[in-house]
């Protein structure tokens, strides 16, 4: 024998998401704000490391401390060249792993933000805000 459908078994919508810092994270004019930096390099680029340090340096003359400096390579692997133009994730740009890494050194440094070398797309700053517990910002949008 057939039963009705019953409504209470449907699934419950969804609430609303909380907004997740919608306003651009910027360094104060005071100074004192800790961030770790992050790169995201295929193999190809060789200089990641003089990039890396140019970057702390363009943050320490406008008061940042660098308190930490995290790469992801891309593309070192045979697997990995062939899709190296891609990032590993459309979702954080990083890898599942090298995110929860980023996250772990945020709290052993007490960091404030998170500084990426590479443009982050709208999806991808929210994401990486709401995982890493603090801003996840773009270097060209902090300077």
């Amino acid at each position: 024998m057939h039963q009705p459908r019953r409504r209470d078994r449907r699934p419950a919508r969804r609430a609303p998401r909380e907004q997740v810092q919608d306003r651009a994270f910027r360094l104060p004019d005071a100074g004192g704000v800790d961030v770790v930096l992050v790169g995201y390099f295929s193999a190809r680029q060789k200089d990641f490391e003089v990039l890396m340090a140019s970057a702390a340096a363009e943050l320490a003359a406008r008061g940042a401390r660098t308190t930490a400096r995290i790469v992801q390579r891309r593309g070192v692997s045979d697997g990995g060249v062939r899709t190296m133009a891609l990032p590993y994730s459309s979702r954080t740009l990083l890898s599942h792993g090298k995110v929860r890494e980023v996250a772990r050194v945020c709290e052993e440094t007490d960091a404030d933000a998170v500084v990426f070398l590479n443009s982050l797309t709208e999806r991808q700053r929210r994401n990486l805000t709401a995982a890493l517990g603090r801003p996840a910002v773009a270097l060209a949008d902090v300077l």
